[in-house]
């Protein structure tokens, strides 16, 4: 959208609405999906999703407590307590970095990696029915 004098954003059009009412429609139904296939399998949605931002981290199979916060865009202490849940499921592990022991690393246990791997397979498909994942289009 382009912006009228004085720096406010243009109406949208209705074509804009419908696209936007659409968009959130398809994320609502994703989520609900996520919510049911997550309990399904004994975990909760941020527990998966916790698990996947350790997984799928860029250019490494772990992440810190503060860049976890980061990427689910949570409170710090918030996320230290979901990391702690996900300790006591046995999902993740805590472990000292190895070049800077103050900083704590999370892993994901074996049993949290084929927990994550089972339903990260489930949401492949209805991410792929957005259009855009995964270099892929839909018609």
């Amino acid at each position: 959208m382009s912006s009228r004098k004085g720096g406010l954003p243009e109406a949208p059009s209705k074509e804009d609405l419908e696209a936007m009412s659409e968009f959130r429609y398809r994320l609502r139904r994703f989520l609900r999906f996520s919510e049911e296939v997550t309990h399904a399998a004994g975990v909760t949605p941020l527990q998966y999703q916790l698990m996947l931002q350790v997984r799928g981290f860029p250019g490494r199979s772990w992440a810190t407590v503060g860049e976890l916060a980061e990427r689910l865009q949570a409170a710090p202490n918030g996320t230290a307590a979901l990391v702690s849940r996900c300790e006591a499921a046995d999902l993740v592990f805590r472990k000292p970095g190895e070049v800077d022991r103050r900083q704590v690393q999370v892993h994901l246990t074996v049993k949290g990696d084929r927990c994550l791997l089972e339903l990260a397979a489930l949401h492949k498909p209805e991410i792929e029915s957005f259009g855009w994942a995964f270099g892929k289009t839909t018609e």
